[in-house]
């Protein structure tokens, strides 16, 4: 079965009976564990994976807020080479999310029973 390149290794393919459980266990290391106590996210995967779109979201926009900010917020707290640790570390994390964004956003088209098909991109 084709799945996008964006399709988390961790989640087996919607082919394989019960994958869902797969996903479930995964969105929920996605998003804060306190969503681990709602039963209804454990029953309702597709309302798991709305909230962890939500907030994968949210914390794509405080990386971007937090990168802006940072070094006029930290300036004569921390060193300069801190500063810059926490700029690179809002670098890797930025891309981190946003990959993370687009993993649950195929999972979630997967629980609401839309297939995947391969397509050529022409190259520019």
């Amino acid at each position: 079965m084709y799945v996008p390149p964006e399709w988390p290794s961790e989640v087996r393919t919607p082919d394989v009976p019960d994958w869902e459980t797969s996903a479930v266990a995964w969105l929920l290391d996605a998003v804060p564990p306190d969503y681990r106590a709602y039963e209804v996210l454990r029953r309702h995967p597709l309302a798991l994976a709305r909230m962890a779109i939500h907030h994968v979201r949210s914390a794509v926009e405080a990386a971007r807020a937090g990168y802006r900010t940072a070094a006029v917020e930290l300036k004569g707290q921390l060193p300069p080479h801190a500063i810059e640790a926490v700029l690179d570390t809002y670098r890797r994390e930025g891309p981190r999310l946003v990959a993370l964004g687009r993993s649950i956003e195929v999972v979630e088209r997967a629980l609401r029973g839309e297939g995947f098909t391969a397509t050529l991109r022409r190259r520019p």
